[in-house]
């Protein structure tokens, strides 16, 4: 078996196991890229830094996107070893729409996509703003960030469940607010929309005070789905604290039996 045969590409750019020390190298320098990568971006946003060296940054970003368009055509080619991509035609199709072939492909399309289509500044800065991304790119080699997804994917529906209560009281609040505070706000709770931002803040208990109610049952209202919006917004926090729980126990466990 040649060092680039398709088997040898595919175990290089999947995360390394064992003793592949080519492929652990691989994914230190992916995970160093894109760590430089987000870092480009936001110094970019620095006026003094970036005029200083704007070569430098247009260069790397040139770099970047060559070693992100080789490693994404290596998937694409080499994602048939899976099980569920084993298909030459529709297993590649259902990799460029999955999950990770998404985020792969958002990591290089905001450099193509002007190139192909006339684009205004505003889009164009917004394009380049996506590069941010790139970041997703270490769920494959993050620990961290698997364990997130894994316990976001085992989690789903209480967290589905919880977002519908939150969008239905937010709905409640909005309406009753707006009929108690429109007659004496019109500029402040002019709609129901309008409206749902003091919900948004007041359910958050961010609180940042542009919008209050001043009627007596506009005060009473307030409270109360102040204190409502504490217990609610708690709900996803315990949630995902017992999902870290179980996996890590699961991982302990697993361990253990090592």
């Amino acid at each position: 078996m040649t060092v680039w045969s398709k088997r040898r590409i595919f175990e290089t750019l999947e995360k390394g196991e064992g003793d592949d020390r080519l492929s652990k190298r691989f994914d230190l320098f992916i995970m160093t890229l894109i760590l430089l990568n987000v870092m480009a971006v936001i110094l970019e946003t620095v006026e003094s830094i970036y005029v200083q060296a704007p070569l430098l940054f247009y260069y790397f970003e040139i770099f970047s996107i060559i070693i992100f368009s080789i490693e994404y055509v290596g998937r694409l080619w080499t994602c048939t070893y899976f099980e569920r991509y084993s298909h030459p035609f529709w297993g590649r199709l259902k990799f460029v729409f999955s999950i990770a072939g998404l985020i792969d492909l958002m990591a290089i399309l905001p450099f193509y996509l002007p190139l192909l289509f006339a684009m205004d500044g505003r889009f164009l800065r917004m394009m380049r703003l996506f590069r941010v991304l790139r970041i997703f790119k270490m769920g494959r080699y993050s620990t961290a960030f698997n364990l997130i997804m894994r316990v976001i994917k085992q989690r789903k529906e209480e967290l589905l469940i919880t977002l519908t209560i939150v969008l239905v009281l937010l709905i409640l609040a909005s309406s009753m607010m707006y009929y108690l505070e429109h007659e004496v706000q019109p500029e402040n709770f002019s709609s129901i929309p309008e409206t749902m931002w003091w919900g948004v803040a007041t359910l958050t208990t961010v609180g940042y005070g542009d919008v209050y109610p001043i009627t007596g049952f506009g005060k009473v209202l307030g409270a109360f789905i102040a204190i409502l919006g504490v217990g609610i917004f708690a709900l996803p926090a315990g949630i995902i604290a017992a999902g870290f729980e179980s996996e890590i126990s699961k991982r302990i466990k697993r361990k253990g039996r090592k």
